[in-house]
């Protein structure tokens, strides 16, 4: 079976599920020990690693350290990781001998934002999931135009990516996050929405999108882990 095949198996069956049922189906009955979670450990994570956490707490957790993190951002990964008793979290990034040859002096993010993204981000991730047939990311459908038709499962080269709250409201995640007491990033109360790297990360504006603040200024719109969506779930 191709993967845009299984893709378009999977969209159909769980396509219209909740997130904590099509989780759930995942990680215990479809893909048991064959997909990891991607998390950023930002304003919104918390939501979509609670969920995971009550299914399978060792599930493996993706966090690209950078090397360029708001330190609250790492404050946080440790404080949630410990919250939600999550028993696999790796933290993965590029390696030292790459970051003396790319970005000596951490300047790239002001002149080559796409490149800097490439080694610190894109390779460090490519590397990890090699041995995981799918991984799952918390992105919504609401957070920009260009995830507007966000569907649950998408074709990603040779792996399958799911992503589980697709649906999900800014107020579907304030409701949750609020019923279970879930701790909130240090830098959202700040006015930041969306929390990448610090470099190019701002707070955002009210009426701006919640992913105005990054790279602002500039076209560039995701870091290279994520494309726009402009297909529906076979990833054709």
């Amino acid at each position: 079976m191709t993967i845009a095949s299984e893709v378009e198996r999977l969209q159909e069956r769980l396509g219209e599920a909740s997130a904590d049922r099509l989780l759930s189906a995942v990680l215990r009955d479809l893909l048991p020990g064959r997909v990891a979670v991607v998390s950023s450990f930002g304003a919104e994570s918390a939501v979509l690693l609670h969920l995971v956490a009550g299914i399978d707490p060792a599930t493996p957790v993706l966090f690209i350290d950078t090397g360029r993190h708001f330190a609250e951002t790492l404050y946080f990964r440790d404080r949630l990781t410990e919250h939600l008793g999550l028993g696999d979290v790796r933290s993965i990034g590029p390696s030292a001998e790459e970051v003396a040859r790319l970005d000596a002096d951490s300047s790239r993010a002001t002149w080559d934002p796409d490149g800097c993204c490439a080694f610190r981000k894109t390779a460090p991730l490519k590397r990890a999931l090699g041995g995981f047939d799918a991984w799952i990311s918390g992105r919504k459908s609401f957070q920009s135009a260009t995830r507007a038709k966000l569907p649950a499962f998408e074709a990603d080269g040779a792996h399958i990516k799911i992503n589980p709250l697709s649906r999900w409201s800014a107020a579907d995640l304030a409701a949750y996050a609020a019923e279970h007491r879930l701790p909130l990033h240090p830098l959202v109360a700040r006015g930041y929405a969306s929390i990448g790297c610090a470099p190019c990360t701002s707070a955002v504006r009210p009426g701006e999108d919640p992913r105005a603040g990054r790279w602002r200024g500039l076209e560039k719109i995701e870091c290279g882990i994520h494309l726009p969506v402009s297909s529906l779930s076979s990833g054709k």
